[in-house]
């Protein structure tokens, strides 16, 4: 599977979508006591790693591990900053 297919299905993949926008969702309850930017790399590792380890991300085990968890890293990242676009975006409407 080439590693375009790869990141396509899991940024599609609603379980990570749903793990991500928990993840950033506590995060900006959590904010004031534990910061920013360790929570969201900590959540964006764990999530990376889990997913591909327990279902191999549906590639089937056609892909190693250590690729699936990268290509997870950037989904993540992507995710990540797309959520907090719309957050950002949320409070700026918000007033």
């Amino acid at each position: 599977m080439p590693l375009t297919d790869l990141l396509l299905s899991q940024l599609a993949d609603p379980f990570r979508i749903g793990l991500i926008i928990a993840l950033v969702v506590t995060m900006l309850r959590t904010r004031g006591a534990t910061g920013t930017v360790l929570p969201l790399a900590a959540g964006a590792v764990f999530v990376a790693v889990i997913i591909p380890a327990t279902a191999l991300s549906g590639a089937g085990g056609a892909v190693p591990l250590w690729q699936a968890v990268a290509v997870g890293l950037v989904a993540n990242a992507v995710l990540i900053a797309i959520a907090m676009a719309a957050y950002a975006l949320w409070q700026r409407v918000r007033g």
